[in-house]
């Protein structure tokens, strides 16, 4: 499978598990809802390395880089993203996140001298084009809970920015461990969670106040946690980690940058409010781009 069909994957899977993550996320609040997601999904990959050997694939000079990767893209990025979710929803901290898409290719373009060039260039401009269509046009007559906005906006913008460009960066710091084509995405992923639930635990023990959950953990909260983690961490990030080891960052970074767009139909199953018209253009747009890309990238 190409590292963009994967790149795609790992948006719908993130798209699914968005929609999951709303009511546990504000059960527990932000920090111990990640700290919970990445205890789950630390037992997932650690098992599955052992069960597999994988963990015999990193070397001595992987797992710093694979440890900074998690502390930067998953304890600091994905807490600023649920925190984000909690105060604007999951469509406005979806579209805010998506800008980690810009912040890849950017830092592609610098660190590894990457090229977008031609239709490449174009299609990845519709996907992102259309991605952010799809969000900012696609709130018209929503009356939904998940569409209200909770406290002062700017902070709620200024955690998805943060969130998209942890992700971005925690991308970067691991493409070079992926790109050597000998450590496994399932055992880098594991060592990457596992560094960023100690450095939740080390808060929880601290008993910061952030740290804190807001109500108590039960089985249905715990069961949804599980079936997220699953989806976006162990399956979704997996994917993303492949699909790094065979394409360039900034690519990567903009075709699972849709997860927005998918989440429009399913957005409309759960609240039974159709998105409005320019929400579809720009579903539209991106999936033409989306085309122009995985037609394309066989003649980079």
């Amino acid at each position: 499978m190409g590292y963009e069909w994967l790149a795609l994957a790992a948006a719908s899977l993130w798209a699914i598990a968005a929609l999951i993550s709303v009511k546990p996320a504000r059960h527990l609040g932000a920090f111990a809802y990640s700290r919970w997601r990445m205890f789950l999904v630390s037992l997932m990959l650690g098992g599955a390395s052992l069960a597999t050997g994988g963990w015999q694939s990193l070397g001595a000079g992987a797992v710093p880089l694979l440890i900074l990767s998690g502390l930067i893209g998953i304890f600091i990025g994905d807490t600023a993203l649920f925190a984000c979710m909690n105060r604007m929803g999951p469509r406005r901290s979806g579209l805010l996140f998506s800008c980690h898409a810009l912040f890849s290719a950017l830092l592609g373009l610098w660190l590894f001298d990457e090229t977008l060039t031609g239709w490449r260039l174009v299609g990845a401009l519709l996907v992102f084009g259309g991605v952010m269509l799809a969000i900012l046009f696609g709130r018209r007559g929503q009356s939904h809970d998940w569409e209200q906005v909770r406290g002062p906006i700017a902070i709620g913008i200024g955690l998805g920015l943060t969130a998209a460009l942890c992700q971005s960066l925690g991308a970067i710091i691991a493409k070079p461990v992926m790109t050597g084509g000998d450590v496994d995405p399932v055992s880098a992923s594991g060592v990457r969670m596992a560094s960023a639930l100690l450095a939740h635990c080390v808060l929880r023990l601290l008993r910061l106040p952030l740290a804190m959950p807001l109500n108590p953990i039960n089985r249905p909260i715990l069961a949804m946690i599980g079936v997220n983690g699953f989806l976006a961490m162990a399956l979704g990030m997996t994917l993303i980690l492949v699909a790094l080891r065979q394409g360039d960052v900034g690519m990567v970074a903009i075709l699972s940058s849709t997860t927005p767009v998918v989440l429009l139909p399913l957005l409309w199953w759960h609240s039974g409010q159709r998105p409005s018209l320019p929400a579809w253009a720009g579903a539209l747009l991106a999936t033409l781009g989306t085309i122009l890309v995985l037609g394309m990238s066989g003649n980079h």
